[in-house]
């Protein structure tokens, strides 16, 4: 089944209601057992219902991990709560499989264990399923990570599922302090890197193997999760040994036979085999939500970018660059040049970012010009974490930050927005005063582009700006005191063109004419 990407909620909702023997029998909140529910917080819900819906095990392990009054109280934040309630014959499950408890008694009496398994069960907001993300939850669990969530269709039923690994089988329990989401099974904390997932799973073992000749396990082998951690999170695209098998391809010889035959130099960055494996690699951690409306090219861990277009109903890779099969249907042909995402199996979170499954090899193709849009989250860590709470961030260190650089005695603001602002991707940087502030950009293949400025427009205070870009004007002088409005006070200036002539980076700089605030929300370029 083809997923409708922008309709995608819509349609699972319409499969989940009319599915008659799935896990998940209604939309509508089920009657927990009690009259009056919105009185009754998730931890009252749970001492009501424990008998009829064993929750025994899970209740001693809150208990033991100090989170009872916890779900007996109203977020400070307002927010609510999320609680992902696994029942007995789930947390039986998950300890009968894990190698550090033989028993409920082991895992309560590991009391920092308790305290941590407990916590990665709740988000600090409370969320209905109706808006359940395709990728990671904007709130972050009481111990401080965050979950996934994906869609599985199948032949008789449609889900929600948690991390890949817990089925929502009795959704949106509605208590006074948020949502309760009873799952199939625990959720096992994240401990591995992506590298460590590969290791795991054998049915990826090819890959793996190129992994390892090719010395690139350093580039998958990280841990980005943890306070003032500023690794940079990857993004895995991977196809599984049966991918590979309908290529001919059964072995790490075969695949070197088809990808590198010639040259045995696999730990050098110019060889055919070590390319292949960077090429699987995005930077930055991206959930597939993070495709969905834009089409772009994506820095890869090779020498070339990845074209992912995500602008129709489905999310494709390399459209038009290979044919992989042509299809004839009642006379009509349609021509398959595209390699498209696994949804129901990707979306799995590690610790050093994300893992997304493909369903063809994806080999490297020849890069050509797309839109590029710098907001700057995804190129500086330090910004992407301080990208998951709302707020106004002052960056006094300026080796935090690798990419943007500013002068000395002005001060520089990241700025996190919610979902109702209108700036792009919901944050910007600002500075005040004489400044300078440059950035530096992924790299961008040959060619000719328009230059676009998007700022705040929309008052006297604001700046008078120049931009350079590799040390060159672009454009004219920019007013930014106008060109936004009260509804939208930001405003995109389009600079003129410029022709880069080779695939590198670019430094983009802007200057004041006239000093002011300067809110800056993003460096656009389009083909031209």
């Amino acid at each position: 089944m083809i997923f409708k990407m922008k309709k995608i909620v819509y349609i699972l909702l319409l499969a989940v209601l009319g599915s008659s023997c799935g896990l998940i029998d209604s939309e509508v909140a089920p009657d927990p057992g009690f009259e009056d529910v919105i009185k009754q917080t998730a931890y009252d819900y749970i001492l009501e219902n424990e008998d009829q819906y064993e929750y025994t095990s899970f209740l001693k392990i809150l208990e033991k991990g100090q989170i009872d009054k916890t779900l007996s109280a109203y977020n400070p934040d307002g927010n609510g709560y999320t609680l992902f309630l696994p029942t007995n014959e789930a947390v039986n499950e998950f300890i009968n499989g894990s190698p550090l408890f033989s028993s409920l008694e082991d895992l309560i009496n590991n009391t920092e264990y308790a305290r941590a398994f407990c916590r990665y069960h709740v988000l600090k907001g409370e969320v209905h399923t109706n808006d359940f993300p395709f990728g990671t939850f904007s709130e972050s669990t009481l111990s401080e990570d965050f979950l996934t969530v994906g869609f599985v269709i199948e032949t008789d039923t449609s889900y929600y599922s948690i991390n890949n690994q817990a089925p929502i089988i009795l959704p949106n329990i509605e208590v006074s302090n948020g949502f309760v989401h009873v799952i199939k099974s625990a959720l096992n904390p994240v401990t591995f890197t992506t590298y460590g997932w590969l290791e795991q799973n054998p049915q990826y073992s090819i890959f793996k193997s190129a992994v390892d000749l090719t010395g690139r396990k350093d580039i998958i082998d990280i841990n980005t999760i943890g306070e003032e951690n500023y690794t940079q999170p990857v993004t895995l695209l991977v196809e599984p040994d049966s991918v590979y098998n309908k290529h001919g391809i059964y072995s790490l010889q075969d695949l070197i036979n088809a990808v590198s035959p010639t040259k045995d130099n696999y730990t050098e960055p110019t060889n055919p085999l070590n390319n292949f494996v960077g090429y699987h690699v995005l930077t930055g951690g991206r959930f597939l939500n993070d495709f969905v409306d834009v089409t772009t090219n994506y820095t890869t861990y090779s020498e070339i970018p990845l074209n992912i277009n995500g602008s129709g109903l489905d999310i494709l890779i390399n459209k038009g660059k290979e044919v992989f099969d042509t299809l004839v249907s009642q006379g009509d042909t349609t021509v398959v040049d595209y390699i498209e995402f696994m949804y129901d199996k990707s979306n799995i979170i590690t610790q050093s970012g994300a893992i997304h499954f493909i369903n063809r090899v994806l080999k490297q193709q020849r890069p050509s010009r797309s839109a590029q849009n710098f907001g700057f989250r995804w190129q500086e860590p330090y910004l992407a974490g301080l990208s998951n709470e709302f707020g106004n961030y002052l960056i006094e260190d300026h080796d935090l930050l690798s990419r943007i650089q500013w002068n000395e005695g002005v001060d520089l603001t990241w700025v996190q927005m919610g979902d109702e602002s209108n700036a792009w991707d919901n944050n910007y940087l600002s500075i005040d005063g004489d400044f300078t502030i440059s950035f530096q950009t992924d790299p961008m293949v040959q060619g000719k582009y328009t230059v676009g400025l998007r700022a705040e427009a929309f008052n006297s205070q604001n700046a008078v700006v120049e931009v350079f870009v590799d040390g060159k004007k672009v454009g004219g002088i920019i007013d930014l005191t106008t060109g936004g409005n009260s509804a939208n006070p930001f405003a995109t200036f389009e600079l003129g063109t410029i022709d880069f002539n080779q695939y590198t980076s670019h430094l983009v700089e802007v200057k004041p004419l006239i000093p002011g605030r300067f809110l800056w929300d993003l460096i656009q370029f389009e083909p031209f």
